[in-house]
């Protein structure tokens, strides 16, 4: 009986239900898919939960987003304290440079100066030797006597210095005075030695015999040079006086 019944269902409603289980079979493949659909939702989910999962990928971008800008926050500031390291590079390097033109101009400055010092000592030598010099050649360069009184004094006097012949400007000149009145060429021609044919002659009227023999080597052999006669006279007042200042008349 039940494969009559079997039998007897598929043959008499094959045909007329062919349309309408067509039509069934769409609406339960579609209630199943939903409920399939409902099934993959968590049992808190919501009428919203289409709307957030759609939402979803927005909040994924929004997050990629904000790591994109860490990314980038981080990138600048690994460029700052890039350009923060070089400025502070420069700055060091510049700090050198200026360092060591410090010591370069300081250098310079000590040498200038030390220049300076060494110039100033070899003018310093310089100027010292010229004086030598000039102090060798005025030595060595014979000193020149006035033609006059005071210079044959003078020179006398150098002289008689050399020979070791005391006597004073003051007492030579006060005795010439009173026996020539300053004259070279005086002679006595009235006293007993010009009566004895051996007259007085010269400033310090020396007779010929007494200036031949007091004569000073390195004067005039002439009695009447004023220089020879004033020294061969302090020569011969040193000796019989003691010097010319002590002679105040005819000696």
């Amino acid at each position: 009986m039940s494969h009559m019944y079997k039998n007897f269902l598929t043959r008499g409603h094959s045909r007329a239900l062919t349309r309408h289980h067509k039509l069934a079979a769409a609406g339960v493949a579609a209630f199943g898919a939903a409920a399939i659909g409902l099934s993959a939702v968590p049992s808190d989910a919501s009428t919203t939960t289409t709307t957030e999962t759609a939402a979803a990928p927005t909040a994924k971008v929004a997050y990629s987003t904000e790591r994109i800008q860490d990314v980038k926050a981080d990138v600048t500031d690994q460029l700052a304290g890039a350009s923060l390291k070089a400025e502070q590079i420069a700055a060091k390097k510049q700090a050198a440079a200026e360092a060591a033109a410090k010591r370069k101009a300081a250098a310079a400055a000590a040498k200038a100066k030390a220049e300076a010092r060494a110039e100033k000592a070899r003018q310093a030598e310089e100027a010292a030797s010229r004086a030598a010099e000039r102090a060798e050649v005025k030595k060595a360069a014979p000193k020149t006597y006035g033609n006059d009184l005071d210079g044959w004094i003078r020179e006398s006097l150098a002289i008689m210095k050399k020979h070791g012949i005391p006597g004073s400007y003051e007492g030579i000149h006060r005795n010439i005075m009173r026996e020539s009145s300053g004259n070279p060429k005086a002679i006595n021609l009235w006293d007993i030695n010009a009566q004895n044919g051996i007259p007085s002659k010269g400033l310090l009227q020396v007779i010929p015999p007494t200036f031949a023999a007091y004569h000073v080597p390195g004067t005039s052999k002439n009695i009447y040079d004023p220089v020879a006669n004033i020294t061969a006279a302090c020569n011969y007042a040193a000796d019989k006086y003691g010097t010319m200042d002590n002679v105040d008349s005819a000696y």
